[in-house]
């Protein structure tokens, strides 16, 4: 499959070149390393969360998750996920669930992990569960110069790890 038109036009725009690497179906960000054959610590995986003012797109490594305390401390008002629907209203060119995380070619704002931006190569959703997108590590840099760049996941504990009953996160100046 090609990638999302608004995702291959934003990548256009500012270019940068990549990669498509087809794989068989998967269902998350972990799951996408393993089919194509690359590290977790390289794929980034987008969360997209929800605020008073909009939505937030969280990019993470694929091995983490968004660290709640950490992401906690940047927010100034309680958010939630967004819904399947939200997602779908957002990335009218995508699958539900295969988010890339380049929000900013979506209009939405994005906060980063640091961690992503050390390494060589980048690997994320090329907008359906069979597609992932390959960019060398200095052009997803370059793409995410002007975003925020934070500490915002950790390590993922278990297959079934999940956020903590009561957590909640907030979104800060």
């Amino acid at each position: 499959m090609a990638i999302p038109a608004i995702l291959y036009q934003y990548l256009r725009q500012n270019g940068v070149s990549y990669d498509v690497i087809p794989h068989h179906k998967t269902n998350c960000s972990r799951m996408n390393a393993l089919a194509a054959h690359v590290p977790e610590e390289s794929v980034a995986k987008a969360v997209v969360i929800k605020r008073r003012k909009g939505f937030v797109l969280a990019v993470v490594p694929a091995s983490g998750e968004v660290a709640l305390g950490g992401l906690g401390a940047l927010m100034a008002q309680p958010v939630c996920l967004a819904t399947e629907q939200e997602l779908q209203d957002l990335f009218t060119d995508c699958v539900v669930g295969a988010v890339p995380p380049l929000g900013q070619a979506y209009g939405i704002r994005t906060v980063v992990d640091r961690q992503l931006l050390d390494r060589d190569d980048i690997y994320f959703e090329g907008g359906d569960h069979r597609t992932v997108v390959h960019l060398k590590g200095g052009a997803f840099r370059r793409l995410m110069g002007k975003v925020p760049h934070r500490n915002i996941s950790r390590q993922v504990r278990s297959s079934s790890a999940r956020s903590e009953p009561g957590d909640v996160w907030y979104w800060g100046a």
